[in-house]
């Protein structure tokens, strides 16, 4: 979902290195083993999706092949209605490509049946949008147990991960409140543990930081920033995370679509940069890209 960015934080973010466009990055690390093949947790190939209005051909994704390895964080950026968010849907299974190819983790969605691409949504990926979608009358606890009913998690070992994933973004002590109750920052972070709770691979979020204030969209920047590098980063500053919860025990590749290029520069180790649903540029911050180790922790399997 596009949303108008709000007030960029002050300060300059790290320098980046620019790549050819269309050109994967080179890392400086080792290579990365495994998620897909060749430690690609994603891998685009000539993806595009058209939309007919009237006439016209509208052309949201147009043709991108892109990599993300395992442990990423990518943020991808560009003006609204450049594309971004409809990469989003296509790579969480929201929505079907014209043509081309999404593999995740080595699998293809366009080979997956609706069971297996459902049970994609809610096991393999997590997914946090700029809206926090919280349904009102439920508390907090039953918002973020919702994802284990739909996966048929045993019902009594929910109460233990739904309490895991709240104490993994400082939240523990508001289980039974109800949304209304709570900041937009707490919606969200209830929001990213509703998305954590069944322990995703790859978390995927849109804007979502769109609808909070500087101060508070840095904060969960942090957080966000703590789930991808567990171990490097305890969620410094985000207030009543806990560290050993936030810590967790493995890495979880990210990729985000934002405005706000001065936070993609300070936490995401690469930017994508869309225009006209294409690919315009391709850098890598001075963040540091996920190291083998890191990724050999996480344990997936090719």
């Amino acid at each position: 979902m596009e949303s108008h960015p709000y007030t960029k934080p002050r300060g300059v973010g790290p320098v980046t290195t620019e790549l050819t466009p269309g050109a994967e990055p080179t890392a400086a690390q080792p290579p990365i083993e495994p998620g897909g093949r060749d430690g690609a947790a994603i891998r685009i190939q000539n993806l595009a999706r058209h939309y007919k209005m009237g006439s016209a051909t509208i052309r949201a994704v147009d043709g991108i092949s892109l990599e993300v390895h395992s442990g990423d964080f990518v943020a991808v950026l560009g003006a609204s209605g450049s594309g971004k968010s409809s990469l989003l849907n296509l790579l969480a299974g929201l929505d079907h490509p014209t043509s081309g190819s999404v593999f995740v983790l080595g699998r293809e969605l366009g080979a997956m049946t609706p069971i297996e691409l459902s049970r994609h949504r809610n096991g393999t990926i997590g997914m946090v949008f700029q809206s926090f979608n919280l349904l009102p009358r439920m508390t907090v606890m039953e918002n973020v147990e919702l994802p284990l009913r739909i996966a048929e998690v045993p019902r009594a070992e929910r109460p233990q991960r739904v309490r895991e994933a709240l104490e993994r973004v400082g939240l523990a002590a508001r289980l039974t409140h109800r949304p209304g109750e709570l900041s937009g920052g707490e919606q969200q972070r209830v929001a990213i543990a509703r998305a954590l709770v069944n322990r995703p691979r790859i978390l995927l979020a849109d804007e979502p930081t769109g609808n909070l204030d500087s101060a508070t969209g840095e904060e969960i920047l942090r957080l966000i920033s703590s789930i991808n590098k567990p171990v490097a980063s305890a969620a410094p500053g985000v207030p009543g995370v806990n560290v050993a919860a936030a810590h967790a025990t493995t890495a979880t590749t990210v990729v985000m679509v934002t405005h706000e290029r001065a936070l993609a520069e300070r936490y995401a180790n690469r930017i994508v940069t869309m225009a006209d649903g294409r690919i315009a540029r391709q850098e890598r911050t001075a963040n540091p890209a996920p190291t083998a180790e890191a990724i050999a922790e996480k344990g997936v399997p090719s």
